[in-house]
């Protein structure tokens, strides 16, 4: 069995990637976004934090957070958003041999990607690329076609123009 360690800093900026069990041929997450959004509201309400930045695609989500001083503990927080969601979602999917044993739905993956913003740099390569998200996966031409993100909202402050991240005219750092 891996020794898996995650790391913990109070009060810091975290971008995430959480993923569906069976990720390829969903659209679960856009499919129940009512749902989403109001497990978001849920785990906000128990245990603040500031949501800079996120989107919704059909089988995974991205997202940065930003803790409360003196608060470490996003994994309490995605272990709570995924219940809430998963209680929310009729029974029904594939569970694994290994997750019944252990009494789990088999809708999200059990581990996320997080990844600590030490810049403004950081983040804002991050933002960047939460908005580009529905535009790289081919889900829309533009961003502001994705309804599911926090892209508007950045319009509104300024941050980007409407026409930001057209399909073949913006490419990430490093390429990507």
């Amino acid at each position: 069995m891996t020794d898996y360690r995650r790391l913990y800093v109070k009060g810091a900026m975290w971008f995430f990637t959480v993923n569906l069990a069976y990720r390829y041929q969903s659209t679960l997450l856009v499919d129940e976004i009512n749902l989403l959004r109001e497990s978001f509201r849920y785990v906000k309400e128990r245990h603040a934090c500031t949501i800079n930045a996120i989107v919704f695609m059909p089988e995974h989500l991205h997202c940065i957070w930003t803790l409360p001083d003196g608060d470490a503990d996003y994994s309490t927080r995605w272990k709570l958003l995924k219940s809430y969601f998963s209680r929310g979602i009729p029974k029904g999917e594939h569970i694994s041999h290994s997750r019944t044993k252990r009494q789990e739905r088999g809708i999200w993956q059990r581990r996320f990607w997080a990844h600590l913003i030490i810049s403004q740099k950081d983040f804002n390569s991050h933002v960047d690329y939460i908005h580009w998200n529905p535009v790289k996966h081919g889900q829309v031409k533009y961003a502001c076609d994705w309804p599911y993100s926090s892209f508007h909202h950045y319009v509104s402050r300024g941050v980007y123009s409407k026409d930001w991240g057209h399909s073949g005219e913006f490419v990430i750092d490093g390429g990507e």
